[in-house]
């Protein structure tokens, strides 16, 4: 899924090697707020828009503006879960997370394809991508190891059962982040990026129909991830965005 999403998505600018130059603050980041690099004609969009820096940095952490000017609600009605389907990686994960998944995964086995449990005996429940990140185990060049179908629906076998209270971990933050990406950079910087992906395009017109910013979609996994006060400061930096 990841390197589909490479190369389909039109991604806000973020480097791809480590800070300065550029965009970039040359030395440290520090907490609190600033926006990095020239905003005035630097994107399209509206003429608010073009006053925006292309990229923030909130509390130590870099990200995309656009998780704070986009419009993003997944719509399951229509898509029915094909972003853990479409692509030709699996999902980022951590060696923790590997660890979590391997704890649940006798409980979701019997919901994993047969093809599932053949790719996971074979070489586990992840593996090194062709960027040399650590991914979940894919299908066929394809779907993820954990994907299962209801009626049709493709759903996360892992999440699934942690709904159900039978496992203590719920799915890798990278799935719960989408359509965030996250990077890293050298001296531990990280980055927020938006990702579009044509897949995707009903979560778009949902969110903008009712309005709900990329950040206020995923509130929860932003809090799982970098702490409420992180989220709280995020918030406030939209505001001034207004």
């Amino acid at each position: 899924m990841e390197e589909e999403q490479k190369q389909q998505t039109n991604q806000a600018p973020l480097p791809s090697g480590g800070v300065g130059g550029g965009l970039f603050p040359s030395g440290g980041v520090g907490g609190g707020f600033r926006g990095l690099g020239s905003g005035a004609g630097s994107r399209g969009g509206s003429s608010a828009d073009s006053r925006i820096p292309p990229i923030l940095e909130v509390g130590g952490v870099l990200i995309s503006s656009d998780i704070l000017t986009e419009r993003f609600c997944c719509d399951y009605e229509k898509c029915k879960g094909i972003c853990c389907v479409e692509g030709d990686a699996g999902a980022p994960v951590t060696m923790d997370e590997i660890g979590g998944i391997e704890e649940a995964l006798d409980t979701v086995w019997p919901d994993l394809s047969a093809q599932a449990q053949s790719v996971i005996d074979r070489q586990g429940v992840a593996y090194t991508d062709s960027d040399g990140d650590l991914v979940t185990s894919i299908v066929g060049g394809k779907d993820c190891v954990f994907t299962c179908y209801d009626s049709g629906n493709c759903l996360c076998a892992l999440e699934r059962a942690y709904h159900k209270g039978k496992t203590r971990f719920c799915k890798p933050i990278s799935c719960a982040l989408y359509p965030i990406r996250e990077k890293h950079f050298d001296g531990g910087l990280i980055g927020l990026n938006y990702s579009r992906w044509d897949v995707c395009r009903d979560a778009v017109e949902k969110g903008r129909r009712l309005d709900i910013p990329v950040y206020r979609f995923l509130k929860e996994p932003l809090i799982r991830r970098f702490g409420q006060q992180w989220y709280d400061e995020l918030c406030e930096v939209a505001q001034l965005m207004k």
